[in-house]
């Protein structure tokens, strides 16, 4: 990891405090020394690089202006916020990011009073600082709030909602939108700089709220000036749709030009009501692999910081993320009715090849979660099939729609569930822990976990032929290693099947956790049953191990509480049985950061786990033998 003697300057800043003590000259000596160290850290540990590259001349100016963390400062997503995290008393710790106890890779209220907003998921940055805002002024404070948002999250449904309601209040807040991949204006130079600086100025302020006083008794002439004002703008600057919000807009300014941004948030500090400013930055600034392609540096595992050759872990079988993109590619080239849809998740759900072979039928709608839902519902309901791709922890987002749109009128729609179950360094923002209980109680619902690679394939094809909505969810890495059979086969709807007979304990096994059971039920002498469908469930397969053992195990990879396990004991409570029953999965906490492993050992469904917790309950409840009921 960096030496301290490598950044004689950076290593002198324990918080915001020391840094606003440099001079101008010091703080582009430290945003260099920052941004190596930056690179240095992450290539040993992995994590989210290019968004914090672009961010560091940001970071520095809004610790160096503002008063953190009396001022608030709240980062969107946090992808963004490692020098955040580096500035404010936690660099020391950067080697043990993402790691089990080790510093989040997001911000997170619990790590440090500097982050004001716990955060994960996109474009609730804008309401969270108004609400910060709001607060304020309740309470008679002069504490500031910023909003440090990129344009990807911007385009979300949610930061719009945001904006239209701070727009119509007088609220201090400050929106900074952090424009990193040029989709707004390119339009950055000396110009749109000293335009900033002068239209957040006191004198520019001033002048244009006096207007506002002398020419508001003439409704015309204010409306014209209102206007005229708009225009003359414009000409510079995209800043009229944020006007017409109620904003007062500034920008944009290169986000890497410390004294145009310290002077222009100097004076924004100062400015009364919404203001917007427009920042552009370069993803993956000051490191030419990320600088060439951001997207592949926006979330790496360790990579060499020379080469920028990314780190190759060994092994052959496919991810469940590859099993979808060959099958998904395949199926679409069956049935031209297919289309593809994402919310700004295209290489992570693994469609890039469905977008190279198909893109007429490949759909990624941003960061926009709802409005990918209910499209897939309107393109089925005129004889399309539409695949949603998304992540577990996405999905919560669009579960009204998932309610309203898609199960109430029965529509095909596929759901291609990644990231399912606990998915490790990413932490409890990201982790897919509450599919299975939030889709389970939904109406028409057809839902399936499939316990290997070539399961899943068969799986996708079976949801794909369902007429109405099926959903997949599969976690995150490798499987077991299962041979996949190319011939794609409709599985039997809502049956499981007995895969180990044993005697006296019956595993019944939903999706991921098969292979550790397996191990389990051979030292347990324990039946095993793959149960495949979490709904419809095999209520015959669950009564008849019921009538032949004397224990049975649930086995899930996500929350107890309202999971597969409660469907077995709804099943069960309708008979008039006597038999004992464990269920296992993920504990009713918020489990951090850790790796996949390690987080499956402490919920205790490592093989190990399975029979440590089995056999803690026979000591304390003793297996007694019954007569079965027919």
């Amino acid at each position: 990891m960096p030496k301290a003697t490598d950044f004689p300057l950076l290593n002198q800043i324990d918080d915001p405090v020391s840094l606003r003590e440099l001079s101008l000259p010091e703080l582009k000596t430290l945003s260099a020394e920052l941004r190596q160290f930056l690179i240095r850290s992450v290539s040993k540990t992995g994590g989210h690089l290019a968004a914090g590259l672009g961010t560091v001349e940001l970071t520095i100016a809004l610790h160096y202006v503002y008063d953190t963390p009396e001022d608030r400062l709240v980062w969107d997503v946090g992808h963004q916020s490692y020098p955040h995290k580096i500035l404010t008393g936690r660099r020391d710790r950067m080697p043990d990011l993402r790691v089990k106890h080790g510093l989040c890779g997001f911000p997170s209220r619990n790590e440090s009073e500097y982050d004001a907003f716990g955060v994960g998921h996109s474009s609730t940055s804008i309401s969270a600082a108004l609400g910060m805002a709001l607060a304020a002024a309740r309470t008679g404070s002069a504490r500031r709030a910023v909003a440090i948002i990129g344009d990807g999250a911007l385009a979300a449904g949610m930061a719009f909602e945001a904006l239209n309601h701070a727009g119509d209040l007088d609220a201090n807040l400050l929106v900074v939108l952090n424009d990193n991949d040029m989709s707004i204006s390119a339009n950055v130079g000396g110009l749109s700089n000293h335009l900033a600086r002068m239209l957040s100025g006191r004198l520019y302020s001033s002048m244009r709220e006096g207007s506002k006083k002398v020419l508001g008794v003439m409704p015309s002439v204010w409306e014209l000036a209102r206007r005229a004002e708009e225009h003359v703008k414009g000409m510079v600057v995209p800043g009229t749709l944020f006007e017409e919000l109620g904003f007062n807009y500034i920008g944009p300014i290169d986000g890497h030009d410390l004294d145009t941004l310290i002077k222009t948030l100097e004076n924004l500090k100062h400015l009364k009501g919404p203001q917007f400013l427009h920042v552009v930055t370069t993803k993956g600034k000051g490191y030419p692999p990320a600088e060439d392609n951001p997207s592949a540096y926006h979330g790496v595992g360790r990579f060499d910081q020379g080469s920028g050759d990314l780190e190759q872990k060994p092994g052959s079988a496919p991810t469940y993320t590859k099993v979808f993109s060959d099958w998904l590619c395949d199926m679409a080239k069956q049935d031209p009715r297919l289309v593809g849809i994402t919310p700004a998740m295209c290489e992570g759900s693994g469609l890039m090849d469905f977008s190279r072979q198909f893109p007429r039928r490949y759909f990624d709608v941003g960061i926009a979660e709802q409005h990918a839902v209910t499209l897939a519902a309107g393109m089925a309901c005129d004889g399309l099939k539409p695949v949603v791709a998304i992540y577990s922890t996405f999905l919560q987002r669009a579960y009204d729609q998932l309610i309203h749109d898609v199960a109430l009128q029965n529509l095909p729609v596929l759901f291609a569930i990644d990231r399912a179950g606990v998915v490790g360094p990413d932490g409890p923002t990201h982790a897919g822990s509450f599919d299975l209980s939030y889709l389970r109680a939904i109406p028409n619902m057809t839902i399936m976990a499939p316990a290997d690679e070539n399961e899943c394939r068969q799986m996708l094809y079976t949801g794909f032929q369902h007429d109405g909505p099926a959903a997949v969810r599969y976690p995150r890495g490798k499987g077991p290693g299962a041979a996949i059979r190319q011939k794609m086969t409709a599985l039997p709807l809502g049956k499981g099947k007995i895969v180990r007979k044993g005697t006296r304990i019956a595993l019944l096994v939903f999706g991921a956790p098969l292979a550790d059971a397996l191990v389990a039920a051979e030292q347990l002498d324990a039946s095993v049953a793959n149960m495949r469908f979490i709904k419809p469930l095999d209520s015959a397969l669950v009564l008849e191990l019921a009538n032949h053992h004397d224990l049975l195990v649930t086995i899930e990879d996500n929350a107890i509480m309202g999971g597969a396990g409660s469907a077995v004991n709804e099943c069960l409570i309708s008979q008039p049985l006597s038999i004992s029953v464990l269920n296992m999965g993920l504990p009713d906490v918020f489990m951090e950061q850790a790796s996949r492993e390690e987080l499956l050992a402490d919920a205790g469904l490592s093989s190990s786990g399975i029979i440590r917790h089995i056999e803690n309950f026979i000591e304390v409840h003793p297996l007694a033998k019954r007569s079965t009921v027919a």
